[in-house]
């Protein structure tokens, strides 16, 4: 595969050799999220009371932001990132500074879809955001694979998925969500890139409590700069 960075005004991004953006930070603010749509995809961190999460698995490294987000404002959790091209995780530690493994950082080699059908690990919080250079996620768009995820739940625990619009990856993806958790998972609304998060538990989804989550999103801006905020006011309107 193909990596490209290319910058404009201030900000990095990352291409698989095709204009599509894989991932993007600001130079300036390298540990913040770029991009809406990984912004959103951090929307359980509002339903959960801290310190959760303990443990955070992502499939698809991209340009590390939610990895490099974790890893600096929640030291106490565990994170494994699976990515499975070598040059992603260069570009990763080379280009948009993710950090060296540590004790809290595991960077794994790895196809998703293997992965996540042999890992023992559970995890509060599973992060979906893996694509190819054409945008197509393949195997980790199936039933199987979600019901391996779903798996790999701890009590209580999320998933988010990164879903596009291109494609039948949503499509795809929509059917093996309702396959794998019935009702217990809901589309938020669609953000201004053209990504659509979805969130799912193994258990029965909460109702949004939006006043509760307002409080929730704005101790949780001044403690990291991450504003979910707008996210709240389109679930509003939704």
């Amino acid at each position: 595969m193909t990596i490209e960075i290319s910058e404009e005004g201030g900000v990095r991004f990352l291409h698989f050799g095709t204009p599509w953006v894989q991932g993007a930070m600001r130079i300036a603010r390298p540990w913040a999220l770029e991009l809406q749509y990984t912004r959103d995809m951090l929307l359980p961190l509002l339903l959960e009371p801290l310190p959760w999460p303990a443990r955070v698995l992502m499939v698809g490294l991209g340009s590390a932001s939610l990895a490099k987000f974790l890893w600096r404002y929640w030291p106490q959790a565990s994170l494994v990132a699976v990515e499975l091209d070598s040059q992603v995780i260069a570009a990763a530690h080379h280009h948009f500074r993710l950090p060296p493994p540590d004790h809290r950082l595991q960077i794994v080699q790895a196809d998703g879809y293997d992965w996540m059908q042999t890992d023992p690990q559970h995890y509060d919080l599973i992060l979906l955001d893996a694509f190819d250079r054409n945008a197509r996620a393949h195997r980790l768009e199936s039933t199987e694979f979600y019901a391996a995820c779903r798996d790999r739940l701890a009590p209580g625990g999320w998933i988010t998925c990164n879903l596009l619009t291109l494609h039948r990856s949503h499509a795809a993806t929509r059917r093996a969500l309702t396959a794998v958790f019935g009702q217990d998972w809901r589309l938020l609304p669609p953000c201004a890139e053209g990504n659509v998060v979805a969130i799912a538990q193994a258990q029965a989804l909460p109702a949004f409590d939006l006043p509760a989550l307002r409080e929730a999103a704005t101790i949780l801006r001044q403690a990291t700069h991450l504003n979910l905020l707008p996210l709240l006011s389109r679930i509003e309107r939704n």
